[in-house]
């Protein structure tokens, strides 16, 4: 559905994004992941047909964003980090507008409108002026702008940015109800939401594709080791010591309190001799667990950790 291939973008001499290409297929939810100034919303504005790429392509069901941008824009929705609301205007009338523009037939404009009023549950400021309206609120009227003509794919840049807790769980839910629907790219620099929400990520890093996979899969792949926690009632402070004398244990640490974090050859199988150990000091096991990597340890191992060394 999604294809872009070897997509450049310079801002006069300075080079945004850099030869990247991925795949999107038709019902895919998606994670565009990378830290601020990684290229995300330049590769997002190409897709949408805002910016022309300096080089290479990117074509949604065939289409070029360059030469076909108006058959693009009837197949998608996008809502941009700052929503494109008119403040002055009342929020059904807004929504009237952008159904008018997207091409929305005039019979179909009043019950396009009444239902993404409906799913993004504005009937109670439906008559309200926008700018009068809460940031949660105008993100949820910025999302039924990108609704209204009922798109194949939606492009959310950011959409929880600058939202309280209460609003972000909102957005949030609001999201994940409409995976269902349709193909979803969601930008973001914040972690859970990512992880909440897309089964596949696409990592950014200065400009460049680091990683795109599934969760697990990339977790499969960069994981070198495998980590263990252990919780006992009775911590003594030779308990360190004793768990790295285990054969295959790399290293262990406090995690505060009476946890340990160990880390240990992959499929070291340690359980059994940290459960003996543990019985022969009368440490008390209260849990003993593996601990999964995280989406923060792969974002950090693709984009903050320092390559190594060419040899």
């Amino acid at each position: 559905m999604i294809e872009v291939k070897n997509l450049t973008r310079y801002y006069g001499t300075r080079r945004a994004i850099n030869n990247i290409s991925f795949q999107i297929e038709k019902g895919e939810v998606v994670g565009f992941l990378g830290p601020n100034g990684a290229g995300k919303s330049t590769t997002m504005n190409i897709i949408s047909c805002i910016l022309a790429a300096s080089s290479g392509s990117a074509k949604i069901n065939g289409f070029d964003t360059f030469e076909q941008s108006l058959e693009i824009r009837k197949i998608i929705g996008y809502l941009p980090e700052t929503p494109p609301l008119y403040s002055d205007m009342i929020v059904s009338d807004y929504l009237n507008f952008a159904a008018g523009i997207r091409g929305v037939d005039t019979k179909r404009i009043s019950s396009s409108v009444d239902r993404v009023i409906e799913k993004c549950s504005l009937k109670d400021v439906g008559h309200r002026i926008i700018g009068r309206l809460s940031k949660g609120y105008q993100q949820r009227v910025g999302l039924a702008q990108a609704m209204v003509h009922d798109p194949e794919i939606l492009i959310l840049d950011e959409p929880t940015i600058g939202l309280d807790p209460i609003q972000i769980i909102e957005i949030r839910k609001l999201i994940q109800e409409l995976t269902t629907e349709h193909t979803i790219i969601l930008s973001s620099h914040i972690l859970p939401e990512i992880n909440q929400i897309c089964k596949r990520v696409i990592i950014i890093n200065d400009g460049e594709i680091a990683a795109v996979d599934s969760l697990g899969g990339l977790a499969a792949s960069l994981r070198k080791s495998d980590r263990l926690s252990l919780t006992v009632r009775n911590s003594e402070d030779n308990v360190i010591e004793k768990l790295n004398g285990l054969d295959q244990v790399i290293s262990a640490t406090n995690g505060g309190g009476n946890q340990y974090l160990i880390e240990c050859a992959l499929r070291s199988n340690l359980q059994d001799e940290i459960a003996k150990l543990a019985l022969e000091n009368n440490w008390g096991i209260v849990e003993l667990k593996p601990v999964s990597m995280t989406l923060e340890d792969i974002f950090l191992k693709l984009t903050l950790e320092e390559k190594e060394p060419e040899k």
